[in-house]
Protein backbone atom coordinates (compact mmCIF):
# COMPACT_ATOMS: atom_id res chain seq x y z
CA UNK A 1 0.00 0.00 0.00
CA UNK A 2 1.25 3.68 -0.68
CA UNK A 3 1.27 6.55 2.17
CA UNK A 4 -0.74 9.21 1.95
CA UNK A 5 2.19 11.47 0.66
CA UNK A 6 2.73 9.45 -2.17
CA UNK A 7 -0.86 9.63 -3.44
CA UNK A 8 -0.78 13.26 -2.80
CA UNK A 9 1.98 13.26 -4.70
CA UNK A 10 4.36 11.52 -6.84
CA UNK A 11 1.33 9.08 -8.03
CA UNK A 12 -1.81 11.52 -7.96
CA UNK A 13 -3.86 12.14 -11.31
CA UNK A 14 -1.92 13.97 -14.23
CA UNK A 15 -3.33 15.73 -17.18
CA UNK A 16 -0.88 13.50 -19.62
CA UNK A 17 0.84 10.80 -18.91
CA UNK A 18 3.55 9.94 -21.65
CA UNK A 19 5.10 6.38 -21.75
CA UNK A 20 8.72 6.86 -22.70
CA UNK A 21 11.38 8.92 -21.72
CA UNK A 22 12.99 8.76 -25.34
CA UNK A 23 13.65 11.96 -27.68
CA UNK A 24 10.25 11.13 -28.83
CA UNK A 25 8.63 11.80 -25.37
CA UNK A 26 10.80 14.30 -24.39
CA UNK A 27 9.79 16.47 -27.14
CA UNK A 28 6.35 15.94 -26.99
CA UNK A 29 6.24 16.87 -23.33
CA UNK A 30 7.98 19.97 -24.19
CA UNK A 31 5.66 20.78 -26.91
CA UNK A 32 2.45 19.72 -24.39
CA UNK A 33 3.91 22.37 -22.04
CA UNK A 34 4.91 25.17 -24.03
CA UNK A 35 1.30 25.12 -25.44
CA UNK A 36 -0.54 24.43 -22.40
CA UNK A 37 1.59 25.61 -19.31
CA UNK A 38 -1.63 25.11 -16.72
CA UNK A 39 -1.07 21.24 -17.51
CA UNK A 40 0.68 18.51 -15.52
CA UNK A 41 3.11 16.29 -16.92
CA UNK A 42 4.12 12.87 -16.16
CA UNK A 43 6.71 10.97 -18.68
CA UNK A 44 7.55 7.27 -17.28
CA UNK A 45 10.43 5.19 -18.03
CA UNK A 46 10.91 1.85 -17.51
CA UNK A 47 14.66 2.04 -17.41
CA UNK A 48 17.22 4.26 -15.46
CA UNK A 49 18.13 6.30 -18.40
CA UNK A 50 16.19 6.74 -22.22
CA UNK A 51 16.83 3.37 -23.79
CA UNK A 52 15.79 1.85 -27.21
CA UNK A 53 17.26 3.76 -29.93
CA UNK A 54 17.90 7.50 -28.56
CA UNK A 55 21.52 6.86 -25.82
CA UNK A 56 22.21 3.85 -28.67
CA UNK A 57 22.19 6.04 -32.41
CA UNK A 58 25.12 7.04 -33.94
CA UNK A 59 24.36 10.68 -33.19
CA UNK A 60 23.81 11.63 -36.98
CA UNK A 61 21.96 14.86 -37.74
CA UNK A 62 20.54 14.29 -41.40
CA UNK A 63 17.28 13.78 -43.00
CA UNK A 64 17.92 11.39 -45.84
CA UNK A 65 20.74 10.44 -48.50
CA UNK A 66 19.95 10.75 -51.85
CA UNK A 67 19.58 7.06 -52.49
CA UNK A 68 16.95 7.09 -49.49
CA UNK A 69 15.07 9.92 -50.53
CA UNK A 70 15.22 8.29 -54.51
CA UNK A 71 13.87 4.60 -52.80
CA UNK A 72 11.33 6.73 -50.77
CA UNK A 73 9.95 8.36 -53.27
CA UNK A 74 9.75 5.39 -55.47
CA UNK A 75 7.68 3.59 -52.29
CA UNK A 76 5.93 6.09 -51.31
CA UNK A 77 5.27 9.03 -53.66
CA UNK A 78 6.96 12.53 -53.86
CA UNK A 79 4.11 13.66 -51.94
CA UNK A 80 4.82 11.49 -48.37
CA UNK A 81 8.77 11.76 -49.23
CA UNK A 82 9.00 15.94 -48.97
CA UNK A 83 6.41 15.77 -46.66
CA UNK A 84 8.73 13.25 -44.52
CA UNK A 85 12.05 15.31 -45.25
CA UNK A 86 10.67 18.18 -44.51
CA UNK A 87 9.73 17.00 -41.16
CA UNK A 88 12.91 15.54 -40.50
CA UNK A 89 14.58 19.46 -41.75
CA UNK A 90 12.98 21.16 -39.99
CA UNK A 91 13.49 19.31 -36.49
CA UNK A 92 17.15 19.40 -37.31
CA UNK A 93 16.89 23.24 -37.23
CA UNK A 94 14.78 23.37 -34.76
CA UNK A 95 17.13 21.37 -32.06
CA UNK A 96 19.66 24.08 -33.42
CA UNK A 97 17.36 26.55 -32.38
CA UNK A 98 16.67 25.14 -28.75
CA UNK A 99 20.40 24.71 -28.05
CA UNK A 100 24.28 25.68 -28.46
CA UNK A 101 26.04 23.91 -30.57
CA UNK A 102 28.45 23.28 -28.01
CA UNK A 103 26.18 22.04 -25.37
CA UNK A 104 25.60 18.99 -27.68
CA UNK A 105 28.63 18.79 -29.78
CA UNK A 106 26.37 19.97 -33.31
CA UNK A 107 28.78 20.16 -36.01
CA UNK A 108 27.31 21.17 -39.47
CA UNK A 109 29.99 19.13 -41.00
CA UNK A 110 28.41 17.88 -43.94
CA UNK A 111 26.57 14.25 -44.77
CA UNK A 112 27.87 12.50 -47.65
CA UNK A 113 27.12 9.13 -49.74
CA UNK A 114 29.34 6.59 -51.07
CA UNK A 115 27.94 5.48 -54.51
CA UNK A 116 29.45 2.65 -56.54
CA UNK A 117 26.66 3.32 -59.57
CA UNK A 118 26.17 6.08 -61.52
CA UNK A 119 22.23 5.34 -61.93
CA UNK A 120 21.33 7.50 -58.69
CA UNK A 121 23.46 10.30 -60.94
CA UNK A 122 20.86 10.88 -63.06
CA UNK A 123 18.13 11.80 -60.64
CA UNK A 124 20.23 14.27 -58.92
CA UNK A 125 19.32 17.23 -60.53
CA UNK A 126 15.63 16.63 -60.62
CA UNK A 127 15.92 15.46 -56.90
CA UNK A 128 17.51 18.86 -55.76
CA UNK A 129 14.51 20.94 -57.99
CA UNK A 130 11.92 19.05 -55.35
CA UNK A 131 14.42 19.70 -52.45
CA UNK A 132 15.12 23.13 -53.07
CA UNK A 133 11.84 24.68 -51.36
CA UNK A 134 12.82 22.55 -48.21
CA UNK A 135 16.06 23.30 -47.58
CA UNK A 136 16.77 26.77 -50.06
CA UNK A 137 19.41 25.42 -51.86
CA UNK A 138 19.87 25.36 -56.00
CA UNK A 139 22.05 21.89 -54.98
CA UNK A 140 21.08 19.75 -51.75
CA UNK A 141 22.83 17.13 -53.12
CA UNK A 142 26.55 17.47 -54.99
CA UNK A 143 28.85 15.44 -56.74
CA UNK A 144 32.33 15.58 -54.54
CA UNK A 145 34.86 13.29 -56.65
CA UNK A 146 37.89 15.25 -55.13
CA UNK A 147 36.73 14.54 -51.28
CA UNK A 148 36.89 10.49 -51.87
CA UNK A 149 40.89 10.53 -51.75
CA UNK A 150 41.19 13.60 -48.88
CA UNK A 151 38.90 11.27 -46.64
CA UNK A 152 41.38 7.99 -47.68
CA UNK A 153 38.17 6.73 -48.12
CA UNK A 154 38.36 2.78 -50.26
CA UNK A 155 36.04 1.32 -52.97
CA UNK A 156 34.19 4.29 -53.42
CA UNK A 157 33.37 5.25 -57.35
CA UNK A 158 31.05 8.51 -56.57
CA UNK A 159 30.83 10.65 -53.69
CA UNK A 160 28.04 13.49 -52.62
CA UNK A 161 27.77 15.91 -50.51
CA UNK A 162 24.95 17.14 -48.70
CA UNK A 163 26.03 20.55 -46.89
CA UNK A 164 22.61 20.81 -44.93
CA UNK A 165 23.93 17.61 -42.31
CA UNK A 166 25.91 17.17 -39.60
CA UNK A 167 26.55 15.20 -36.52
CA UNK A 168 25.54 15.68 -32.61
CA UNK A 169 26.39 13.70 -29.07
CA UNK A 170 23.05 12.12 -28.25
CA UNK A 171 23.64 11.55 -24.46
CA UNK A 172 23.91 15.21 -24.55
CA UNK A 173 20.91 16.14 -26.40
CA UNK A 174 19.08 14.16 -24.25
CA UNK A 175 19.98 15.59 -21.17
CA UNK A 176 19.23 19.08 -22.49
CA UNK A 177 16.00 17.87 -23.27
CA UNK A 178 15.66 16.67 -19.58
CA UNK A 179 17.09 20.16 -18.72
CA UNK A 180 14.18 21.69 -20.48
CA UNK A 181 11.54 19.01 -19.06
CA UNK A 182 12.58 20.17 -15.41
CA UNK A 183 12.29 23.97 -15.93
CA UNK A 184 8.82 22.97 -17.52
CA UNK A 185 8.22 21.27 -14.19
CA UNK A 186 7.62 18.19 -16.26
CA UNK A 187 7.59 15.06 -14.12
CA UNK A 188 9.04 11.73 -14.21
CA UNK A 189 9.29 8.24 -13.10
CA UNK A 190 12.47 6.56 -14.24
CA UNK A 191 12.83 2.58 -13.77
CA UNK A 192 9.23 2.06 -13.40
CA UNK A 193 7.53 -0.73 -15.99
CA UNK A 194 3.68 0.01 -17.30
CA UNK A 195 2.06 -3.37 -17.02
CA UNK A 196 -1.19 -2.07 -19.07
CA UNK A 197 -3.63 0.73 -19.49
CA UNK A 198 -7.26 0.97 -18.91
CA UNK A 199 -9.50 3.53 -20.29
CA UNK A 200 -12.60 4.32 -18.96
CA UNK A 201 -14.70 7.85 -19.74
CA UNK A 202 -13.37 9.25 -16.94
CA UNK A 203 -9.70 8.75 -17.44
CA UNK A 204 -7.01 6.54 -18.75
CA UNK A 205 -5.15 4.60 -15.81
CA UNK A 206 -2.04 3.36 -16.13
CA UNK A 207 -0.78 0.05 -14.42
CA UNK A 208 2.33 -0.24 -12.73
CA UNK A 209 1.77 -3.52 -10.96
CA UNK A 210 -1.36 -5.50 -9.95
CA UNK A 211 -2.49 -3.37 -7.62
CA UNK A 212 -1.03 -0.24 -8.09
CA UNK A 213 -1.91 2.39 -11.06
CA UNK A 214 -1.81 6.23 -11.57
CA UNK A 215 -4.95 8.21 -13.58
CA UNK A 216 -4.54 10.89 -16.16
CA UNK A 217 -6.67 12.74 -18.06
CA UNK A 218 -4.88 11.66 -21.63
CA UNK A 219 -2.21 8.91 -22.53
CA UNK A 220 0.23 9.45 -24.99
CA UNK A 221 2.62 5.96 -26.33
CA UNK A 222 6.23 7.45 -27.00
CA UNK A 223 7.09 3.96 -27.10
CA UNK A 224 8.87 3.07 -30.51
CA UNK A 225 10.48 -0.19 -30.83
CA UNK A 226 8.71 -1.36 -27.79
CA UNK A 227 5.26 -0.34 -29.03
CA UNK A 228 4.01 -3.83 -29.53
CA UNK A 229 3.03 -4.84 -26.02
CA UNK A 230 0.43 -2.35 -25.92
CA UNK A 231 -0.44 -1.73 -29.56
CA UNK A 232 -0.86 -4.79 -31.21
CA UNK A 233 -2.57 -3.86 -34.18
CA UNK A 234 0.40 -1.43 -35.60
CA UNK A 235 2.79 -2.06 -38.07
CA UNK A 236 5.62 -2.27 -36.29
CA UNK A 237 9.22 -4.03 -37.97
CA UNK A 238 12.21 -4.11 -35.04
CA UNK A 239 15.36 -3.12 -36.28
CA UNK A 240 18.00 -3.62 -34.36
CA UNK A 241 20.95 -1.33 -35.01
CA UNK A 242 24.54 -2.70 -34.59
CA UNK A 243 27.77 -0.03 -33.92
CA UNK A 244 31.08 -0.09 -33.41
CA UNK A 245 34.14 2.04 -32.37
CA UNK A 246 37.85 2.01 -33.20
CA UNK A 247 40.52 3.46 -30.73
CA UNK A 248 41.89 7.00 -31.35
CA UNK A 249 43.34 7.10 -35.20
CA UNK A 250 47.09 9.21 -35.72
CA UNK A 251 46.70 10.59 -38.46
CA UNK A 252 42.72 10.39 -39.10
CA UNK A 253 41.29 12.06 -42.71
CA UNK A 254 37.73 11.14 -42.15
CA UNK A 255 35.11 13.90 -41.69
CA UNK A 256 31.16 14.38 -41.14
CA UNK A 257 28.77 12.02 -41.33
CA UNK A 258 28.36 8.94 -44.31
CA UNK A 259 25.77 7.18 -45.88
CA UNK A 260 26.27 3.64 -48.18
CA UNK A 261 23.66 1.27 -49.56
CA UNK A 262 20.45 4.18 -49.09
CA UNK A 263 21.39 4.19 -45.47
CA UNK A 264 21.87 0.53 -44.24
CA UNK A 265 25.43 1.56 -43.23
CA UNK A 266 26.31 4.73 -41.50
CA UNK A 267 29.69 6.02 -40.09
CA UNK A 268 31.29 9.11 -38.95
CA UNK A 269 34.38 10.24 -37.38
CA UNK A 270 33.60 10.98 -33.46
CA UNK A 271 37.25 13.25 -32.96
CA UNK A 272 39.70 10.89 -34.13
CA UNK A 273 37.40 8.15 -33.55
CA UNK A 274 35.39 5.77 -36.32
CA UNK A 275 31.75 5.27 -35.43
CA UNK A 276 30.23 2.61 -37.46
CA UNK A 277 26.67 1.10 -37.92
CA UNK A 278 24.70 -0.66 -39.66
CA UNK A 279 24.36 -3.95 -42.21
CA UNK A 280 20.91 -5.49 -40.92
CA UNK A 281 20.25 -6.03 -44.47
CA UNK A 282 22.47 -8.68 -44.09
CA UNK A 283 20.31 -10.36 -41.36
CA UNK A 284 17.68 -9.27 -41.19
CA UNK A 285 15.64 -11.72 -39.28
CA UNK A 286 17.99 -11.94 -36.60
CA UNK A 287 18.26 -8.69 -36.53
CA UNK A 288 13.76 -8.28 -35.99
CA UNK A 289 14.46 -8.47 -32.07
CA UNK A 290 14.57 -6.17 -29.18
CA UNK A 291 17.90 -7.85 -27.60
CA UNK A 292 20.78 -5.39 -26.54
CA UNK A 293 23.08 -7.75 -28.24
CA UNK A 294 25.60 -7.73 -30.75
CA UNK A 295 26.44 -10.92 -32.86
CA UNK A 296 29.32 -12.24 -34.12
CA UNK A 297 28.20 -12.31 -37.85
CA UNK A 298 27.72 -8.85 -38.31
CA UNK A 299 30.08 -7.04 -36.27
CA UNK A 300 32.96 -9.42 -38.10
CA UNK A 301 30.79 -7.88 -40.95
CA UNK A 302 31.26 -4.17 -40.22
CA UNK A 303 34.95 -4.74 -39.60
CA UNK A 304 35.45 -5.53 -42.90
CA UNK A 305 33.54 -3.03 -44.41
CA UNK A 306 35.28 -0.63 -41.97
CA UNK A 307 39.26 -2.67 -43.37
CA UNK A 308 37.90 -2.52 -46.89
CA UNK A 309 35.96 1.01 -47.35
CA UNK A 310 36.57 3.25 -44.45
CA UNK A 311 39.85 2.67 -43.63
CA UNK A 312 42.05 0.99 -45.99
CA UNK A 313 45.65 -0.75 -45.49
CA UNK A 314 45.32 0.22 -41.72
CA UNK A 315 45.10 -1.71 -38.34
CA UNK A 316 42.47 -0.72 -36.47
CA UNK A 317 41.28 -1.45 -32.89
CA UNK A 318 37.98 -1.62 -31.91
CA UNK A 319 37.16 -0.21 -28.56
CA UNK A 320 33.40 -0.31 -28.15
CA UNK A 321 30.37 -2.71 -29.37
CA UNK A 322 26.93 -1.72 -28.60
CA UNK A 323 23.49 -2.09 -30.23
CA UNK A 324 19.85 -0.11 -30.21
CA UNK A 325 16.71 -1.03 -31.26
CA UNK A 326 14.82 0.88 -34.44
CA UNK A 327 11.42 0.41 -35.28
CA UNK A 328 10.57 0.50 -38.73
CA UNK A 329 7.33 -0.68 -40.69
CA UNK A 330 6.44 -1.13 -44.86
CA UNK A 331 7.06 2.70 -45.49
CA UNK A 332 8.84 5.26 -43.56
CA UNK A 333 5.98 7.87 -42.34
CA UNK A 334 5.64 7.52 -38.40
CA UNK A 335 2.56 6.70 -36.84
CA UNK A 336 1.63 9.90 -34.96
CA UNK A 337 -2.59 9.52 -34.07
CA UNK A 338 -5.30 9.41 -31.92
CA UNK A 339 -6.20 5.66 -31.13
CA UNK A 340 -9.05 6.14 -28.98
CA UNK A 341 -10.96 9.20 -26.71
CA UNK A 342 -7.96 9.58 -24.17
CA UNK A 343 -5.25 7.57 -25.62
CA UNK A 344 -2.38 8.80 -28.47
CA UNK A 345 0.32 7.87 -30.11
CA UNK A 346 3.84 8.94 -31.73
CA UNK A 347 5.86 5.90 -32.99
CA UNK A 348 7.75 4.18 -35.57
CA UNK A 349 10.27 7.04 -36.12
CA UNK A 350 12.45 4.58 -38.80
CA UNK A 351 15.82 5.11 -37.74
CA UNK A 352 15.30 9.64 -38.29
CA UNK A 353 14.26 10.24 -34.48
CA UNK A 354 16.86 12.31 -33.64
CA UNK A 355 15.41 14.60 -36.22
CA UNK A 356 11.47 13.54 -36.58
CA UNK A 357 10.97 14.17 -32.84
CA UNK A 358 10.98 17.38 -32.39
CA UNK A 359 8.00 17.90 -35.10
CA UNK A 360 6.47 15.39 -33.61
CA UNK A 361 5.75 16.72 -30.41
CA UNK A 362 4.34 19.39 -32.14
CA UNK A 363 1.53 17.57 -33.72
CA UNK A 364 0.40 15.77 -30.95
CA UNK A 365 0.07 18.56 -28.48
CA UNK A 366 -1.84 20.02 -31.82
CA UNK A 367 -3.35 16.81 -31.69
CA UNK A 368 -4.82 16.89 -27.60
Amino acid sequence: MNSVWELDTFYRKRDVIIIGAGFSGLWTAISIKEKYPEKSVLIIERNCIPLGASTRNAGFACFGSLTEVIADSQKMGWGKTLELVTMRFDGLQKIQHYFKNDEIDFELTGGYEILNNEEPLFHIDSVNEKLKAITGLDQTYILKQDKIQEFGLGKSEFLIENPCEGSLHSGKLLQKLLEKCHELKIEFLFGTEVEKIDETEENAEVYLSADFSIKADQLIYCTNAFTSKFLEKENIILARGQILLTEPIEGLKLKGTFHYDEGYYYFRNLGNRVLLGGGRNQDFKTEETTAFETTEFLQNHLENFLKEVILPHQHIKIALRWSGIMAMGEEKTPIVKQLSERQFCAVRLSGMGVALAPKIGEMIAEMI
